[in-house]
C-alpha cells in the first residue's frame, strides 16, 4: 500500500479590524485546495468584527492552540490597518512568527500586515511588499527589500499588498504547500487563469 502524503495545516489568524477579502480568500482557496484550514482568534475564539463591519467567529482561540500551533505547516495573517496594529502589538503573533520561522515554516502576510515583520524582528534581510501605507515602516533602517510587486515570495515568506492582490496571495500559499498543480486546479473552476 502506497504512503498517502499528510494533509497541509494551515492557520490563519483572526482579530478585529482585518480586511475581511483578505481574510475569506484566503480561507476559501486553501479549503479548495484540501488545506486543512484552522481559523483562530487572536484574543480569543470570540466573534470579531473585520474593517467592514463583516462578523467572523474564530473556531478556536490562540491561546487554546498555543501547545499545538507546532502541527501547522502555515501561518496567515489577513491586512486592514486595525489587524496590523494588533499583530503588531501582540506578544503571542510575535512568538508565533518566530517560531514558524525558526522551524523554516511558511509565514504569509498581507496588506498592512507586513508591519509586523519588523515589529517582531521576523524575516529580516528577505524581500517583501505591502499595502503602500506602511512601506515606510519595511523600508525604514533597510531590514529588507522592498518591492512593488503584487505578491512577493521569498523561500518560506509570501507577502502580498492588498485586497485586490488577495487571489494571488492565496494561490501562492497553496503553490508553496501542495504545489503549483494542485495550485492551478484550484484557480481553472474560479476562472483565474
Amino acid at each position: 500500500m502506497a504512503s498517502q502524503t499528510p494533509q497541509k495545516k494551515a492557520l490563519i489568524l483572526a482579530v478585529d479590524g482585518m480586511e475581511e477579502i483578505e481574510f475569506c480568500s484566503a480561507v476559501s482557496v486553501l479549503r479548495r485546495a484540501e488545506i486543512d484550514v484552522t481559523i483562530a482568534g487572536v484574543a480569543s475564539a470570540s466573534p470579531v468584527k473585520s474593517s467592514r463591519s463583516v462578523v467572523i467567529t474564530p473556531e478556536r482561540s490562540l491561546a487554546d492552540l498555543k501547545s499545538t500551533t507546532d502541527a501547522f505547516d502555515a501561518v496567515v495573517l489577513p491586512g486592514g490597518l486595525g489587524a496590523a496594529k494588533a499583530f503588531s502589538e501582540s506578544a503571542e503573533v510575535g512568538s508565533l512568527l518566530k517560531r514558524f520561522e525558526a522551524a523554516g515554516k511558511l509565514i504569509a502576510i498581507i496588506c498592512a500586515s507586513p508591519s509586523a515583520l519588523p515589529a517582531h524582528g521576523v524575516g529580516l534581510g528577505k524581500t517583501v511588499t505591502s499595502h503602500p501605507s506602511v512601506a515606510d515602516k519595511l523600508k525604514e533602517g533597510g531590514k529588507y527589500n522592498y518591492s512593488e510587486e503584487r505578491v512577493v515570495v521569498d523561500r518560506q515568506l509570501i507577502t502580498s499588498r492588498a485586497p485586490g492582490t488577495a487571489l494571488e496571495f492565496s494561490l501562492a500559499i497553496v503553490k508553496n504547500l501542495v504545489g503549483e498543480e494542485k495550485a492551478a486546479a484550484v484557480a481553472a473552476p474560479m476562472l483565474l487563469k
